[in-house]
C-alpha cells in the first residue's frame, strides 16, 4: 500500500514496486521541490530514508521529468537495500535507448545517467552497441506503414493480442479485408516519403492465397525500400504464398518458431514442430528473402540448456535477423490466468547466453525494448547481420518516424517535434472495427492533416 503526497508520481513509484514484487507492502512517501532541490522522504519497514538531488528545472517539462527520475531512484535505493539490485537499476521505461539518445542530444554521456540509475555495466554496454548499429539508420525520418492481420491458427498460452483462432473468426475475414483495403487507400496521400511497410499479426500467412493477394494488391505501387511480412508460424507456410509475396515486392519474412523444442511447442499451444520451422526457413531462403527468426526465453519450464538448443538451431540456419524476447506476463493471456508473477530459473543466464552466442555468430544488437511484468526485469533484443537491421523496428521503437497503422488494434503515431507524439488507436474488437470503419478513416485523416 502506497501513501504519497504527490499523486502524479504514483505511476512511477508503482513501476519500481512492481519490479521488486512489493506492490502490497506499505510505503509512505513525501515529495517536495524547493530552492533547486528535489526532496524525497520514504518510510518503509520501520525505517525512514531521505534523499536530496540538486538540479535546475527551467521548464515544467524538465521539472516533471526530473521529479519522476529522482523519485524512482529514491525508491529503488531503499528497496534494493533489502531485496538486491536489478540489472536495469531504477530505469523502468520500455525504451532505454530512447533515453540514451535524449541524453546525447543534450550533450551528455548517457553512461553517466545509467550509472546514476544503477544500470549494470553489461546492460549499459548493450545500449551503446545498439546505438552504434543504428548509426546511419536512426533519425532519417519518413513514414512507416503497418498493416494489422489479427488472425492465427490458435492462440498461444502467453499471447495477449486480440488474435483468435482463425476457425472462430472466419466469418469476419472478408469484411475485415474489405475495410483494410479501404483504409490503405485512405492513407496513401500521407505516404509520399514511405520508408517501410510491415504486415504484422497475428499470423498473416494464415490467410488464404486469395485473401493475401487482396492485401498485397491494395499495397501495390507503394515504393518502400523495406517490405516485411511477419508470416508467422511455420505450419502456415507454402511455396504459393512465398511466391506471391516475392512477386509483390516483399523483401523480408519473419518466421516465428519461438522454440526449437517440440515439447515446448506443444505446451504453449503450437501445432508445428521444429522440423517444420527448418522447412519454412528453407522455403523462404529459396525465394531470397531476408529472414527473421523469433525466439522466447523462459517458455514452459525450459532450462538454460533447452534455450541454448534453440539459439544454436537458429544460428545454424544463419538468418539475417534473430529476435530474442524474454517471456512477459500480459493481460488477456491464458498464462496470466494461472500465474501472478514470472519467477523463471536461469532466465538471466538465457538472455546472457543469447548475447554471447549471437555475437559469436556475427550478429549485432540493433533494437531493444522492455515490458511490464517481464521475467527477471529483462528485455527483448533484435539482432542482425551487418547491413540487415530492420528499419521499421528502429523507427517504431525509437519513435523517430511517423507510423501509419491500419487494421484492428493498430496504433498510428504522428511526430510533431520535441517530445510531442500524437496517437490514434483503432478498436480491438473485429465487429466494432468493421462497423466503425468510416469514423476510423475520418479520425485518422484529422490527425495526419493537422
Amino acid at each position: 500500500m502506497l501513501n504519497t503526497n504527490s499523486e502524479y508520481l504514483r505511476p512511477e513509484i508503482m513501476d519500481v514496486l512492481r519490479a521488486f514484487d512489493c506492490e502490497e507492502e506499505h510505503f509512505t512517501h513525501y515529495f517536495e521541490y524547493a530552492g533547486g532541490k528535489f526532496f524525497n522522504s520514504i518510510e518503509y519497514g520501520g525505517g525512514f530514508y531521505d534523499f536530496e538531488n540538486e538540479a535546475e528545472a527551467e521548464t515544467e517539462l524538465i521539472f516533471r521529468r526530473l521529479a519522476k527520475r529522482y523519485c524512482k531512484l529514491a525508491f529503488y535505493k531503499v528497496i534494493s537495500k533489502f531485496k538486491g539490485g536489478l540489472v536495469w537499476g531504477a530505469l523502468t521505461g520500455i525504451r532505454p535507448t530512447k533515453l540514451a539518445y535524449a541524453e546525447q542530444a543534450e550533450g551528455r554521456d548517457f553512461k553517466d545517467l545509467f550509472k546514476e540509475m544503477d544500470v549494470t555495466a553489461r546492460k549499459t554496454e548493450l545500449v551503446g552497441r545498439i546505438l552504434e548499429t543504428q548509426n546511419g539508420i536512426y533519425g532519417k525520418g519518413g513514414v512507416d506503414l503497418f498493416i494489422s492481420i489479427p488472425f492465427c491458427p490458435t492462440k498461444c498460452d502467453y499471447c495477449s493480442f486480440i488474435t483468435a483462432p482463425v476457425s472462430a473468426t472466419r466469418e469476419y475475414i472478408d469484411g475485415y479485408i474489405d475495410c483494410l483495403v479501404r483504409e490503405i487507400e485512405s492513407v496513401k496521400p500521407y505516404l509520399k516519403n514511405l520508408k517501410s511497410i510491415y504486415i504484422g499479426g497475428g499470423t498473416p500467412f494464415v490467410l488464404s492465397v486469395d485473401d493475401l493477394r487482396r492485401v498485397y494488391t491494395a499495397l501495390d505501387g507503394l515504393n518502400a525500400v523495406e517490405y516485411t511480412v511477419e508470416a508467422g508460424r511455420p505450419d502456415v507456410f507454402s511455396e504459393e504464398k512465398l511466391d506471391l509475396s516475392k512477386r509483390f515486392g516483399v523483401t523480408r519474412i519473419c518466421v516465428n518458431p519461438q522454440s526449437f523444442n517440440d515439447g515446448t511447442l506443444v505446451a504453449i499451444g503450437r501445432r508445428h514442430t521444429a522440423a517444420q520451422t527448418v522447412e519454412a526457413y528453407r522455403l523462404a531462403e529459396k525465394y531470397g528473402f531476408d529472414v527473421n527468426l523469433d525466439l522466447i526465453a523462459g517458455l514452459a519450464d525450459e532450462t538454460v540448456s533447452d534455450f541454448e538448443k534453440s539459439l544454436r538451431a537458429a544460428t545454424e540456419l544463419n538468418p539475417a535477423n534473430v529476435t530474442v524476447h524474454t517471456l512477459s506476463l500480459k493481460s488477456g493471456a491464458k498464462l496470466k490466468e494461472r500465474v501472478k508473477r514470472l519467477n523463471i530459473a536461469g532466465i538471466s543466464d538465457m538472455v546472457d547466453l543469447s548475447d554471447k552466442l549471437l555475437t559469436a555468430a556475427g550478429y549485432s544488437p540493433y533494437y531493444l525494448y522492455r515490458q511490464k511484468y517481464q521475467a527477471g526485469g529483462l528485455e527483448n533484443v533484435g539482432w542482425c547481420k551487418t547491413g540487415k537491421a530492420c528499419a521499421y523496428n528502429i523507427g517504431v521503437m525509437e519513435e523517430v518516424s511517423d507510423n501509419i497503422a491500419v487494421g484492428a488494434n493498430a496504433i498510428s503515431k504522428k511526430l510533431f517535434g520535441g517530445d510531442r507524439i500524437e496517437r490514434y488507436a483503432t478498436p480491438k474488437d473485429l465487429p466494432t472495427y468493421i462497423n466503425k470503419i468510416d469514423r476510423i478513416i475520418e479520425e485518422r485523416e484529422k490527425l495526419f492533416n493537422e
